[in-house]
């Protein structure tokens, strides 16, 4: 009986020993191949930075270790097209793509598909092609929370609004939503009107010099939206051409919603220039997409878009608002 109980406690140790020294089940290593449509604006960098934190922190848990294959298009909507082309090659995983054009980034959701790779737009949704699913902020939603807010603001302050909109690149379906936006406001409220649109195809160059030839040609204009502040500084060297470059209370100040409260932005922000805007998320949108793409991985089912909405800021309330990326010393210019 002694015998059997030594032998028994032996072959419990054996296997104890073992099992410690045993090596512990792998991780699984997943190739996401993120294609960005550009990296000239901070937030791009700050959506990738975000992402790969933010997907380290969970992989104790998940188990899942994701490699990261990242390329950037410069501007050409050809060139990630051909950029994609080179990472289904490579037989990456997933694909995530920022699109250069909404409406030619369908050839490549379509060449992934055939492949069997699953295509996750980001930020800029496809209109030429359906992604496995697509995670971004909803853009009209965000310039319809400016335009109300700034529409009570104009009000408030008995102006009434002759407004030049700025506008994005209208290949992006973001700065169309916010186009669209805008106009509905300005139908439903009345606060203004648009005597100028200007076309900036998110070039420094063309928000200085539409903001200017606005200006110049509608000199009782008192009221401009911007479809985006990450070229800010532009639009201000247009009113300081035409001696309106002045903080809110000022007499020769001009009313300014301009959304996405980038770094450019939020420093006019706090100086009084622009008056309100609704931030583009960096944070929150990387969170929403690591964990959409975890349950891609785990074989999960997901919707066909996930959307955030973002938060909506002035001079007073810019620096309460948590996980702002222009708060964030390594994307201030």
């Amino acid at each position: 009986m002694k015998k059997k109980i030594i032998v028994t406690l032996l072959v419990v140790v054996v296997i104890s020993v073992f099992a410690a020294f045993a090596p512990a089940e792998q991780e699984q290593t997943v190739k996401v191949c993120v294609s960005w449509n550009e990296k000239v604006h901070s937030l791009i960098q700050a959506w990738q930075d975000y992402m790969e934190m933010y997907a380290a922190e969970l992989e104790p848990e998940t188990g899942i270790k994701y490699e990261w294959i990242v390329n950037v298009a410069n501007g050409d909507a050809n060139l990630q097209n051909n950029n994609i082309q080179d990472c289904i090659n490579q037989e990456v995983d997933y694909i995530v793509a920022r699109a250069q054009d909404s409406g030619t980034i369908g050839a490549a959701i379509k060449a992934a598909d055939a492949a069997g790779i699953p295509f996750i737009t980001f930020d800029r949704a496809s209109t030429s092609g359906e992604p496995t699913t697509h995670v971004g902020e909803d853009g009209y939603l965000q310039t319809r929370t400016t335009a109300e807010a700034f529409a009570a603001l104009l009000k408030e302050n008995g102006v009434e609004g002759k407004c030049i909109e700025l506008q994005g690149d209208l290949l992006d379906n973001t700065a169309v939503l916010r186009h669209n936006a805008w106009k509905d406001v300005e139908e439903e409220l009345g606060a203004w009107t648009t005597v100028a649109e200007v076309p900036t195809e998110w070039k420094a160059e063309k928000f200085y010099q539409g903001a200017l030839n606005a200006l110049q040609a509608n000199p009782d204009a008192n009221c401009i939206y911007v479809a985006s502040d990450f070229a800010f500084s532009s639009v201000e060297n247009a009113l300081s051409a035409v001696d309106k470059l002045a903080p809110t209370g000022e007499e020769n100040h001009v009313w300014v919603a301009a959304d996405d409260v980038n770094p450019m932005g939020y420093e006019a922000m706090k100086a009084g220039i622009i008056d309100l805007g609704t931030t583009w998320e960096a944070y929150s949108v990387s969170v929403l997409f690591v964990d959409t793409l975890n349950k891609l991985v785990k074989g999960e089912a997901v919707e066909k878009e996930y959307l955030i909405s973002g938060r909506l800021a002035t001079p007073e309330t810019v620096d309460s608002l948590e996980y702002l990326y222009s708060l964030d010393p390594k994307y201030t210019d």
